[in-house]
């Protein structure tokens, strides 16, 4: 008896199932699905019978458009990575009405919790105050709160308001700040549906006590963020960067901060893991994360079912509601570099 389930590709590198799927949910995808596993550089080299059937793609395996031509039946590719590549013709996917879509929202929620935890920390110097106490150095009361300020009704701006811009902004509504944000890709009206007015990339420099880079890196924004930004902020403002490390000159981040003109954070780096030596690891007043602010368990088993839902939404003829859709106009512009195995 043949087998009428959809034919699902799987390459996820460099996830794995058993890191985005939850016992249940993986069962739950074997049981709806035929599954064929193989490494994404392996894709070309599947049965021809295999990739003509195939409704899925699950991963971010280069595709070329002869493999795409084998593909006949495919209805969407499903990137568990997060970022979207430079390495499928996404003007031939988007003519065949194939789906590209990305799991990335789910590092959103996560993402901003981190972001907001370190503008807290380089508002009230708590690691600073903290590390004093191991060299009997710590300051008492008043005396301890020297070039500290407060969260609540500050002045906050967004370089950047996609997923990540929305969900810290939700997270911020109990300290009632007065928001603004720069996004040259959403109109004025999407941004004070979120409570936030629109400005200027100079304006949220300029008025901001705390400034959250949370833009994607594309080719049009590459170290778009250097010295002379820096210098136009407020003395003694806190940059938190924790989208894309490229978004930024980081040896300019790094001598703002140095000259006291700033303080920083950063969960991500233009290279990674960083060199031992590298100048940031001993810059004071700038907080460090090793790219860990999404990289939860629980962000990952969401991946999952994010997958499985659009793909039984997909199975009626339905279009995907979970994922985020690759946009036809941007899609290309993207500049993100692919993440190490988790």
């Amino acid at each position: 008896m043949n087998d009428l389930r959809p034919l699902v590709i799987s390459a996820p590198d460099p996830r794995d199932l058993d890191l985005i799927f939850t016992k249940d949910a993986r069962q739950a995808l074997f049981d709806t699905y035929r599954i064929v596993e193989c490494e994404a550089d392996e894709l070309n080299q599947l049965d021809p019978a295999i990739l003509s059937e195939a409704s899925y793609v699950l991963g971010q395996p280069p595709i070329s458009d002869e493999l795409l031509g084998k593909l006949t039946s495919l209805r969407a590719v499903l990137n568990v990575e997060g970022n979207l590549f430079d390495n499928m013709p996404y003007d031939t996917l988007f003519a065949r009405g194939i789906h590209v879509l990305t799991t990335m929202a789910v590092f959103a929620e996560p993402v901003a919790e981190l972001g907001l935890a370190m503008a807290l920390n380089l508002a009230r110097r708590i690691i600073d105050a903290d590390q004093a106490f191991n060299t009997g150095d710590e300051k008492w009361g008043l005396e301890g709160n020297h070039n500290t300020k407060l969260l609540s009704g500050a002045d906050v701006g967004f370089v950047g308001f996609g997923e990540l811009g929305k969900a810290i902004n939700k997270l911020l509504t109990g300290f009632q700040p007065n928001v603004i944000a720069y996004d040259p890709w959403l109109p004025a009206s999407v941004l004070k549906q979120q409570g936030v007015r629109p400005a200027s990339l100079e304006a949220v420099l300029k008025d901001s006590d705390f400034v959250f880079v949370v833009a994607s890196v594309t080719s049009e924004n590459e170290g778009f963020l250097s010295a002379k930004e820096f210098a136009s902020m407020r003395a003694g403002a806190a940059l938190i960067l924790v989208s894309r490390a490229a978004v930024v000159n980081f040896d300019d981040l790094i001598d703002a901060v140095e000259s006291g003109h700033i303080g920083a954070a950063s969960d991500v780096f233009p290279e990674e893991p960083l060199s031992q030596n590298h100048r940031v690891r001993k810059t004071k007043n700038f907080i460090r994360s090793a790219h860990r602010a999404g990289a939860m368990d629980v962000a990952f088993k969401r991946m999952g079912y994010m997958v499985l839902e659009d793909m039984a939404l997909m199975d009626r003829g339905l279009p995907p509601m979970r994922c985020k859709r690759a946009e036809r106009e941007t899609v290309g512009m993207m500049r993100s570099k692919p993440v190490d195995k988790s």
